[in-house]
């Protein structure tokens, strides 16, 4: 009897260290930006509804909304639409460069990008914003998981090393970056409103990405 109320006890801390560890925090408050910070370009960002909208800005580089806290191990989830003639994407691990390199400059928001893409088939595998050496998944197979303006399901699992990726329940990448995580162990989850020349944006007066339902696990 006295092995099975050990037992019971047991089993009862260990249910609630994984309750504690796993706690869902609020990603932001749902009802402005002042969780973030922008970072980069002249884009904007405004929400509704739980709804954060980006909007492209021309002759701007690459704008990004920038997480106040840091995340080191995580699972993100969101949904994601996007213009047809814009890429985006989501930053993790991110923050300024300090100094200079070669033609990046200091103070450059940079790290590990998910991309958000409506062609080429490459939404999901990850980039190396402005760390100098583009492409962090070498093996972009293109797949068609990713629906062109419409909602999309993203998840994303930062463990370690370890970057896993997932469009719409489907695992796009399971990327193990030692170097990549050697720099970047910890830092701004941020959200990208790519740079856009005024032949892409035609006739209208900005293109949009939008997220919502965004919810963050830190393990």
């Amino acid at each position: 009897m006295k092995n099975r109320t050990a037992l019971y006890i047991l089993l009862c801390l260990s249910i609630n260290t994984v309750f504690f560890a796993q706690k869902r925090t609020p990603f932001y408050n749902q009802k402005n930006l002042n969780d973030f910070t922008i970072e980069g370009g002249k884009a904007t960002y405004t929400t509704k509804d739980g709804i954060i909208t980006g909007h492209t800005a021309l002759q701007s580089p690459n704008t990004f909304l920038a997480t106040k806290k840091t995340y080191g191990d995580f699972k993100l989830t969101f949904e994601v639409k996007v213009d047809a003639a814009l890429n985006s994407g989501v930053q993790i691990r991110s923050r300024q460069r300090e100094t200079s390199e070669g033609k990046l400059a200091a103070g450059r928001f940079y790290g590990p990008q998910v991309e958000i893409e409506s062609k080429d088939g490459v939404s999901g595998y990850v980039y190396g914003e402005s760390m100098g050496n583009g492409w962090r998944s070498q093996n972009r197979n293109p797949h068609n998981y990713f629906k062109i303006e419409k909602w999309n399901q993203y998840k994303i699992i930062a463990k370690g090393a370890q970057i896993k990726t997932y469009i719409n329940g489907h695992l796009i990448e399971d990327l193990t970056d030692e170097e990549a995580y050697k720099s970047h162990p910890k830092g701004h989850i941020g959200l990208q409103v790519h740079a856009i020349s005024k032949n892409k944006l035609g006739t209208k007066e900005h293109l949009t990405v939008q997220w919502k339902n965004l919810q963050i696990v830190e393990l």
